[in-house]
C-alpha cells in the first residue's frame, strides 16, 4: 500500500527575502524528512490576492499541510526545523 503524499501549500507575498527563506527552509526539510513523499504547492498572494481569503491566511509566510490528515498551519519562514518537524507531526515532542 502506497502512503499518501503530504500536499503542502505555501503563501508568500512577493519575492522577499522572508518567502525565499520560506520556500528554502520547505524544500530542505522535505527533501530530508519525506523523501518523494511530497508536493509542494507556492501560492504568491500579490499574483492571486483572492486565494488568502479562502484559506483565511492571515500572516505570511503560511505553510498549510492539506494532506494527509489533520490540517496544521505553520507561520513565518520555516527556519526553525524542531517546529516544522513537530507542527507537522513528523516528530513527537
Amino acid at each position: 500500500m502506497e502512503k499518501e503524499k503530504y500536499k503542502l501549500c505555501l503563501y508568500i507575498a512577493g519575492q522577499t527575502q522572508k518567502s525565499q527563506n520560506a520556500i528554502e527552509n520547505l524544500q530542505n526539510y522535505c527533501r530530508e524528512h519525506l523523501e518523494d513523499n511530497y508536493i509542494i504547492e507556492i501560492i504568491d498572494l500579490i499574483q492571486h490576492p483572492h486565494l488568502a481569503e479562502g484559506e483565511q491566511i492571515i500572516a505570511i509566510p503560511t505553510l498549510i499541510k492539506k494532506l494527509p490528515d489533520p490540517i496544521r498551519i505553520l507561520v513565518g519562514d520555516l527556519k526553525d526545523k524542531e517546529k516544522f518537524l513537530v507542527g507537522l507531526n513528523l516528530v513527537r515532542q
